[in-house]
C-alpha cells in the first residue's frame, strides 16, 4: 500500500506538471529554464512533503497493528487470571470453612480431654476392683499391667487418647480372660510347702491346679477364696485332659469339673 500510494502520487504529479507546461506553449508564454527548474523543484518538493506523510502514517499504522495485538493479548491475560482468581476464591472459601471445622473440632477436643482424664482414672480403679474381687490367675501379669496403666498417667509424652486407649486395651483383654481355656505353671503352698502345680482355667467358671505328678488336684472356692483340694480319683483325669486341651495336645471334648452352684440374687 506504501509503494502504491506513492507512485499514484508521482504519477499524478508527473501528469499536472505536463498539462502546465502544455498549456504555456499553446497559450505562447515565453518558457524559460530557470521556471521549468522552479517548477519542478516545487513539484518535487510536494512528492517529498507526500512520501514524508505517507512514511508517517504506515508508522502509525504499525504502531496502531502492533497496540492492537497487544491489547488482544493483554486481554486474553486478563480472562485467564480472572478465572484463576475465581477459582482461588473458591479455594479460599473452602480453606475457610476447613480452618473453621479444625477451630470447632480443637475446642471440643479440649472439652473431651478435660472430661476423659477422670473417666480413665475411674476405669482404672473399678479394674482394680475387679481384679481383686476375681479368681487369682496371672496375678504378676495382671498387676502388672495394672500397675503399668496406672503410671502412664503422670506421663507426659502420652495424650489423653493414648491413655484411655491403653485401658480400654486392658478392658478387652480381662473379657477376653472369660471366654478362653488357658493353662501356665504356678507356685502355690501345699502342707506348708512351694510346690510347682500346672493351673488349669476354663473361663471364669472353674480354676484348677494340679501337681506334675497328678497326685494333688484342687480348685479355688469363691466362698471361702482358698484352694480346696479334690478327691484325685473324681477330678484327677478331667483336669490332666483339660490342660492337654489348653495346650492344645488334645482335641475339645467335655470335661466333668467341680463347677460352683451359681449364686441366688437375695
Amino acid at each position: 500500500m506504501k509503494h502504491i500510494i506513492v507512485g499514484a502520487i508521482d504519477v499524478a504529479t508527473g501528469r499536472r506538471l505536463k498539462w502546465l507546461l502544455a498549456l504555456l506553449l499553446v497559450v505562447g508564454l515565453p518558457l524559460h529554464a530557470t521556471d521549468v527548474d522552479t517548477l519542478l523543484k516545487a513539484e518535487d518538493a510536494k512528492v517529498s512533503a507526500a512520501k514524508a506523510s505517507q512514511q508517517r502514517v504506515d508508522a502509525l499504522a504499525d504502531q496502531s497493528d502492533e497496540l492492537f495485538q497487544s491489547f488482544k493479548q493483554v486481554n486474553k491475560q486478563i480472562e485467564g487470571l480472572q478465572v484463576y482468581n475465581a477459582q482461588l476464591e473458591a479455594q479460599l472459601a473452602d480453606q475457610q470453612q476447613t480452618i473453621a471445622d479444625l477451630e470447632a473440632s480443637i475446642e471440643n477436643a479440649t472439652l473431651m480431654e478435660r472430661q476423659l482424664t477422670p473417666l480413665t482414672l475411674k476405669m482404672i480403679n473399678a479394674l482394680e476392683q475387679f481384679v481383686a474381687l476375681d479368681m487369682p490367675f496371672l496375678q504378676g501379669e495382671r498387676s502388672e499391667r495394672l500397675a503399668r496403666l496406672r503410671g502412664n498417667q503422670a506421663r507426659a509424652d502420652l495424650s489423653s487418647a493414648e491413655k484411655f486407649r491403653q485401658v480400654l486395651e486392658a478392658y478387652k483383654i480381662e473379657s477376653e480372660y472369660g471366654t478362653r481355656i488357658d493353662s501356665y505353671a504356678d507356685t502355690v503352698e501345699i502342707d506348708g510347702q512351694p510346690r510347682e502345680v500346672t493351673v488349669l482355667r476354663v473361663g471364669r467358671v472353674a480354676l484348677l491346679y494340679q501337681t506334675a505328678d497328678q497326685q494333688v488336684t484342687a480348685a479355688w472356692d469363691k466362698t471361702s477364696a482358698s484352694w480346696v483340694v479334690l478327691d484325685s480319683g473324681d477330678y484327677r483325669y478331667a483336669v490332666a485332659q483339660g490342660i492337654r486341651i489348653a495346650r492344645k495336645q488334645a482335641a475339645v471334648d467335655l470335661l466333668q469339673l467341680p463347677i460352683p452352684a451359681p449364686e441366688v440374687a437375695q
